[in-house]
């Protein structure tokens, strides 16, 4: 009974040591920070529900499951990891933009930057917003990057946080049938007693690519 007792003492020892040795693994502490680009330009993306994703691969471990980090409505991303050399893609499938097996590698090491060039289908800029009474008014100019795409609808979206995209917004207005060029559209906020009280507004406008699962978007602009 003696010896039983003690080969199960010696075995809980065991057991323990190993616990606090998984315990006592160092965790990542280098910081990752970059843009999707394209001509150096951020691309702006819906920035809830995690929609839009990056993904780093490390060589040389028996796990190659990707880490995916997730794009920012700006175009900027941010990931805490070990120091060592990534390998960085987008999402495919996922994105505003061309797929693409292009890779950047990146070399993180303390704090680390870094730009990942894409190919979108389309662009916006020249944004411009104004509130007139309780009509809001929005335009860009949309510019096609790929041939042969196509656009299956707009969006003018306008919200009381900081936060505003196809799935977070307080009021919105749509059109199909739009072609690069300029685009202009108002959005009538009368009655909308969300947009009456708020203390502050945000609006933004997007095109969704036919070819695409995700919107392009303008930087957010505070109109209030």
């Amino acid at each position: 009974m003696k010896v039983i007792t003690n080969i199960f003492f010696s075995v809980l020892c065991v057991l323990l040591a190993s616990s606090c040795g998984l315990d006592n693994y160092d965790e990542p502490q280098s910081t990752l920070e970059g843009r999707v680009v394209y001509n150096n330009q951020p691309i702006c993306v819906r920035g809830t529900a995690d929609a839009v994703q990056v993904q780093l691969y490390q060589d040389g471990y028996d796990k190659h499951d990707p880490i995916s980090v997730y794009v920012t409505q700006d175009g900027s991303f941010k990931a805490i990891l070990f120091d060592g050399q990534y390998k960085l893609i987008t999402r495919s499938g996922n994105g505003p933009w061309l797929n693409s097996t292009d890779t950047v590698i990146v070399n993180v090491n303390g704090y680390t930057t870094c730009e990942l060039s894409v190919t979108p289908y389309y662009t916006l800029g020249n944004e411009s917003f104004s509130l007139e009474g309780n009509i809001l008014k929005g335009s860009a100019l949309v510019t096609k990057v790929v041939p042969s795409s196509s656009i299956t609808n707009a969006l003018l979206l306008v919200s009381k946080t900081a936060f505003v995209d196809e799935g977070t917004y307080l009021a919105r207005e749509e059109i199909n049938n739009v072609s690069e060029g300029t685009l202009s559209m108002s959005l009538d906020l009368t009655g909308n007693e969300e947009a009456a009280s708020a203390t502050a507004l945000y609006a933004r406008i997007g095109v969704k690519p036919a070819e695409s699962d995700q919107f392009v978007y303008t930087p957010v602009v505070q109109i209030r």
